[in-house]
This record gives structure tokens, sequence and C-alpha cells, in this order.
């Protein structure tokens, strides 16, 4: 498991309740297509925070890397209006936060830190699902 955060490029403050419901959508839809599990997504105006299951041969990179893409694209493509107040094409930043969830820090805190972030009552929860034991499989 882990924990990603995503910012929106230059920070702009474009992570609206339309951008929100685009999002989610993508995020199951992803994970639909993809071994990755959405346990929760939160979102304030300029940042995500996602926390993701995953396989082990999928590597933080690659997760970033097709959610990344993927949200992007489908955000440009259903919210037109962000891509006017965003410049050269792109919705993230390239970089990112991760962090893994292991013994030290469980889900149920990781969860609590997620939601404890920002300024006070701006957290969006905008999916949530219980964690599962059941084997992720490859194929």
């Amino acid at each position: 498991m882990y924990h990603f955060v995503f910012v929106a490029k230059y920070r702009r403050l474009v992570i609206t309740e339309e951008v929100d419901e685009v999002l989610q959508q993508v995020c199951i839809d992803i994970s639909k297509r993809h071994e990755v599990r959405f346990l929760e997504i939160g979102a304030e105006s300029d940042h995500v925070h996602f926390l993701i299951q995953s396989v082990p041969s999928f590597s933080p990179t690659k997760i970033v890397t097709v959610v990344k893409s993927i949200t992007a694209r489908e955000i440009f493509s259903r919210v037109p209006t962000v891509k006017e107040q965003l410049w050269g094409g792109e919705f993230w930043t390239d970089g990112y936060f991760v962090s893994t969830i292991g013994a030290h820090a469980n889900e149920d805190v990781i969860r609590h830190y997620i939601k404890n972030q920002g300024e006070h009552g701006k957290y969006k929860q905008l999916h949530k699902q219980e964690l599962t034991y059941k084997q992720l499989t490859l194929f």
C-alpha cells in the first residue's frame, strides 16, 4: 500500500467539484483495468491524496505514471475550462510524494493523516474503499 500526493501544476486551484467527480470516476475505471485499488481519495483545491493498494510488481513510479496520465487526459477532456487555467498541457506537477504503508504507519494512521491535512474543513473525501486482504493478481 502507498500514500501518494499529486499537486496541480503551478499549485493552481483547479480541483473543483466538477474535477472531483471526474477524478473519482476515472480512478474507479483505472482500478477495473489495472491491478490498483484506490482505498481512499481526498482532495483540496490544489492537490490530491491517494491511498492505493497494488501488486508488488507495480512500482510506485508505474502507478504514478498510470494514474497521472489517465486522470490528466480525462480531466482535460471532460472539464475543458481547466485547460484554460493551465498552460503547457500538463495537469499535474512533475514531482509527487509517496510513502509506503507498513508496520509503523498502518492504514488507519494514514487515513487520519490525510483527513487532517490542509486548511480546516477544506478536505473532501472523494472515494473510500475498505482494505481487503484478497490477493491482487497479475493476470
